[in-house]
């Protein structure tokens, strides 16, 4: 459920919009001025903050102001509620990082169309910001598996090689190979500490070499 704060000092405006919104299924906080408003924001994180802008305590600029100077609220969208209509207040507000803008007097169709706008924005954030983590996890776990892969091919087919053609070989250079695939496993074990591989275990090695002596 959609988490909606309420910041406005005007009592009767306040409960009007409350009940809109609660009346839409939205999860409704208020408060009524900016100080009650950053508590609620920092101990309740809601989804989207209505906030007026001239009030007393701390006002609507100082409220948004603190929001965005917070890395746990920085992201939270605010849309202002003004009695002001010039360009030049709603050029500050937008500055200070409001997302939105309702002139009084508005009607309750202009308040929910102004919360669906904003809520469907941050739906398409959060979507592409999913997909970003899906594809960068995406990206590490074929790198990881390329990264794993091409060490245990190499012994896979030296280990092969070895087999089929030990009897033509000497035993320095069975014990050179024997070396190569071992220091293989130490950095593959580097990589993947908590991992291990019993074809590259040091036990087998030595077996094997006792195979190739008798």
């Amino acid at each position: 459920m959609t988490k909606i704060l309420v910041i406005e000092d005007q009592e009767d405006v306040r409960k009007i919009i409350v009940e809109i919104l609660k009346a839409e299924n939205f999860y409704v906080m208020d408060a009524e001025n900016g100080k009650v408003g950053i508590n609620l924001i920092q101990t309740e994180i809601p989804d989207l903050v209505i906030c007026d802008i001239t009030m007393p305590e701390l006002d609507g600029y100082e409220v948004v102001t603190w929001t965005r100077e917070n890395s746990e609220t920085e992201a939270i969208p605010f849309i202002f509620l003004t009695a002001k209509s010039s360009q030049i207040d709603m050029r500050q507000g937008i500055e200070l990082g409001a997302n939105d803008y309702l002139v009084k007097p508005f009607t309750r169709a202009d308040l929910l169309g102004a919360i669906a706008a904003i809520l469907e924005k941050q739906d398409i954030i959060n979507r592409q910001t999913q997909k970003r983590i899906r594809q960068s996890y995406n990206y590490i776990n074929q790198s990881l598996s390329h990264e794993l892969l091409n060490p245990l091919n190499h012994v896979r087919y030296g280990l092969k090689t070895l087999i089929d053609n030990y009897e033509l070989m000497d035993k320095e250079e069975i014990l050179k190979k024997l070396k190569e695939f071992y220091r293989l496993s130490e950095d593959y074990q580097d990589i993947y500490p908590n991992t291990s591989i019993n074809i590259l275990n040091p036990k087998i090695n030595y077996e094997s070499s006792k195979s190739f002596d008798s």
